[in-house]
């Protein structure tokens, strides 16, 4: 079937677009246990980037689950599809020029390389939001833990499902040493080599 699609090409580049905007087009992918801030991270930075007049479009986990990726479980199987089609997604939103900012548990580190390879490594900015387990126990605020802990929830990572911390991130917040406030300030001026044409 592949061999019948024959890629067309655009006359307007994302070089083109990044010009237009002023600033480079890139992914910010924040990986962490359930309930260990991501999303809360995630929407503080594009809160910022939209304030300094950045484009950015957020790519939330449950948020997709209820779209694009409806009908996919928790299985291996299902995660690392689940990862790849958040990465070409994310992909065409670079292309489009955009900062997609991006909060996925993506637990397994073959399945953020895979995103990197897809997206681009020097479009990929990884984001580790360490916060450790007791602590995301402590938060619950979906009750998903006390779920999985009672075998409610299966392939619950963290409990029933592993998470391999990234060894290497391009960037580290721990939630238990700095406020979400200093973390994204931070964050921000990290990218700020990286925005710039």
């Amino acid at each position: 079937m592949t061999k019948n699609i024959i890629q067309h090409n655009y006359s307007i580049s994302k070089e083109d677009r990044n010009k237009k905007n002023q600033h480079q087009s890139l992914v910010v992918w924040f990986t962490g246990l359930s309930g260990s801030g991501k999303s809360t991270m995630a929407n503080r930075l594009e809160k910022r980037l939209f304030r300094e007049g950045i484009s950015t479009y957020s790519l939330d986990g449950d948020n997709i689950r209820s779209g694009l990726n409806k009908g996919l479980g928790f299985s291996r199987e299902d995660r690392h599809e689940n990862n790849r089609r958040i990465a070409e997604v994310a992909k065409l939103f670079v292309d489009a020029g955009i900062v997609t900012v991006a909060a996925f548990i993506s637990p397994l580190e073959e399945d953020r390389e895979q995103a990197k390879d897809i997206i681009g490594k020097e479009n990929f900015v990884e984001v580790f939001v360490n916060t450790p387990l007791e602590v995301c126990e402590e938060r619950d605020v979906k009750g998903f833990y006390e779920k999985a802990r009672k075998g409610e929830i299966k392939n619950f990572t963290g409990i029933s499902s592993p998470y391999e911390p990234p060894e290497n991130p391009d960037f580290e917040i721990k939630t238990v040493e700095e406020s979400a406030e200093e973390a994204i300030e931070r964050l921000y001026q990290f990218l700020q080599q990286k925005l710039k044409l």
